[in-house]
């Protein structure tokens, strides 16, 4: 166990701890306390003042071992009873009701070396859990009212974060009102590293985020993200609101690159500098100037930045996150949030100025914008009791969720003609076609939610494998010279047990209706989402554009990869 001092006493009138033997006394009587009940004490008695989370002191006292935490409760009241105090009015231990224990009591540290700080904080133990063929690193810390899911920007290290003091009192503040779960995304950190090129899509983030969700046991949960991990959340707020809680933003934006209606990101010259800089001087300090400011000549934490940047992912994968990143767009998914959401910005955030938070608030409907003062985009640099306030004061405050909401869906729409069909039987391709169309729905998660001898109409949670069904789904008709077409939007919809209706379906017939047979065509919104994902994407005639959708552009989808064993299938 880590202790405040390698030997002496903690004393707390009119008691005192000897932590060289291992007993509690009062003056010089030694009191009866049995180990674990000493050790619980004594961990409390070093951090006075401090809330300390009850699955912190499990993990500490009873490592390695399952206990429930009606044990630390028994123990607890043990402690008390020797102690003489009293749970309503305690003059050594508070109790916040779900969170944890605070010592209340004015310590005084006699130390047989020399008197230390108390100890640091030993992380939560790491733990894995699977997110299709990859592995995922997450912690879980505190057992507060409401599950917090807290998603970092850019690149993580969860080791890491327990290694800066600011950061480390940031999250134990956070776990102080809620258990919080942390995670690093595929290709960072401890979780599984990929190869370059296949770094996770805003859809696999969320496919990670629902993973570890699984693994921990939660059903609904709030989101907290910061800068990039505020476009991821607000994606999955969007898209399973039946799993989200509440929406908190720190720092984040809807689109990174600037262009004539996104006047504030960098231009594409900026990010192309920035991509240069992290190629030549990745192993230090890159990128502190823009997100933390006020540190820049703290020489500690510049060398704890860049290591956490070495240690989170090497040049190439920064590289290519940062690029991916950039072209990613969801300003057209905002609307669709219908979460409680509160969107946090500092008024002088170098990184990703005060107009891009307010641009978010003010496309969600219902969200809450609150602007405090500083420069620095970390969270946890500067004044972080401002940005935790807020934030317990909001998720602590969040009511049942009401009726269901529209939710954010990819629509398919596909039709067929089987009166001009090259095959000898167009009744049995027509057949197997639509068994072929069940198969592959199964296999990206689509589900059909009307179907005619015709048509398809199928909805996604992820644009990316609604569009790889659509191109497994039309490379399949091809082989059966049955001519097809498909369109792709995303959107608000309403789902209900039989059918789904709203604009995004209209729009993904009228895509369909106006694709070249042969082809898929998408929204220029599917494009903006799928970043990333190696689909790639022509643009349609501009009379095709504008009769399939008004002011959404149109784009055929040129190519998109799909399992090999798919490929096999359909040429079987």
């Amino acid at each position: 166990m880590t202790s405040a001092a390698v030997a002496g006493r903690i004393h707390f009138a009119p008691y005192y701890l000897d932590l060289g033997s291992g007993r509690l006394n009062r003056g010089s009587e030694p009191v009866d306390l049995p180990p674990k009940a000493f050790n619980v004490l004594r961990y409390l008695a070093e951090r006075p003042g401090w809330l300390v989370p009850k699955e912190e002191l499990l993990e500490e006292v009873w490592p390695s071992v399952y206990v429930t935490p009606d044990v630390l409760k028994v123990t607890i009241a043990e402690i008390r009873k020797i102690l003489g105090d009293s749970p309503k009015e305690p003059r050594f231990i508070e109790t916040a009701h779900r969170r944890g224990y605070r010592f209340v009591a004015k310590t005084e540290t006699e130390s047989s070396t020399q008197p230390s700080p108390a100890p640091p904080f030993e992380p939560p133990r790491t733990r894995y859990t699977r997110s299709g063929d990859v592995t995922i690193a997450y912690q879980v810390l505190g057992d507060g009212p409401i599950d917090l899911v807290f998603v970092m920007g850019w690149v993580s290290h969860l080791d890491y974060f327990w290694t800066e003091p600011s950061f480390a009192r940031f999250l134990r503040r956070l776990a102080t009102f809620s258990r919080l779960i942390l995670f690093d995304k595929r290709g960072t950190g401890l979780s599984d590293r990929v190869p370059v090129d296949a770094l996770p899509t805003l859809e696999q983030r969320m496919d990670d985020v629902r993973a570890v969700m699984d693994a921990v046991g939660s059903k609904r949960a709030a989101l907290c993200g910061v800068s990039e991990g505020g476009a991821m959340s607000a994606l999955f707020a969007a898209t399973y609101p039946e799993r989200t809680a509440a929406l908190v933003t720190i720092g984040g934006y809807a689109k990174r690159i600037r262009d004539a209606s996104y006047p504030w990101g960098p231009t594409p010259q900026q990010r192309e500098a920035f991509l240069q800089d992290i190629q030549e001087n990745w192993g230090g300090p890159v990128g502190l100037d823009t997100r933390a400011p006020s540190m820049t000549n703290d020489q500690r934490f510049r060398e704890w930045w860049a290591a956490y940047l070495r240690t989170s992912a090497s040049p190439a994968a920064a590289v290519a996150l940062t690029r991916m990143c950039s072209e990613s767009d969801v300003r057209d998914v905002l609307p669709a949030i219908r979460v409680p959401t509160l969107v946090l910005h500092r008024s002088g955030d170098r990184c990703l100025v005060a107009a891009e938070g307010r641009y978010m608030a003010g496309r969600i409907p219902g969200a809450t914008y609150v602007e405090l003062p500083g420069d620095d985009h970390l969270p946890f640099v500067g004044d972080q009791d401002s940005i935790i306030d807020r934030i317990e004061e909001f998720v602590t405050g969040i009511r049942d969720a009401r009726d269901p909401e529209p939710v954010l869906a990819t629509v398919l729409c596909v039709s067929i003609d089987p009166a001009a069909a090259g095959a000898a039987s167009p009744h049995r391709a027509v057949q197997r076609f639509h068994d072929h169309v069940e198969r592959e729905l199964a296999w990206y998660r689509g589900r059909a939610c009307a179907a005619g001898e015709r048509s398809v109409v199928a909805h996604f949670d992820g644009p990316a494998r609604a569009v790889r069904c659509a191109c497994a789904i039309n490379n399949y008709a091809s082989l059966l010279r049955l001519p097809m077409r498909a369109g792709l939007h995303i959107g608000e919809c309403h789902v209900t047990g039989t059918g789904i209706a709203g604009a995004a379906v209209d729009i993904a017939r009228s895509l369909c209706e106006q694709a070249p047979p042969g082809k898929v065509l998408a929204s220029s919104t599917i494009r903006d989402l799928v970043t990333g994902s190696g689909i790639c994407f022509r643009p349609a005639g501009a009379a095709t554009a504008a009769a399939a959708s008004g002011e959404i552009a149109a784009l055929l989808v040129e190519r998109s990869t799909y399992p090999r064993e798919l490929a096999r299938a359909a040429s079987g």
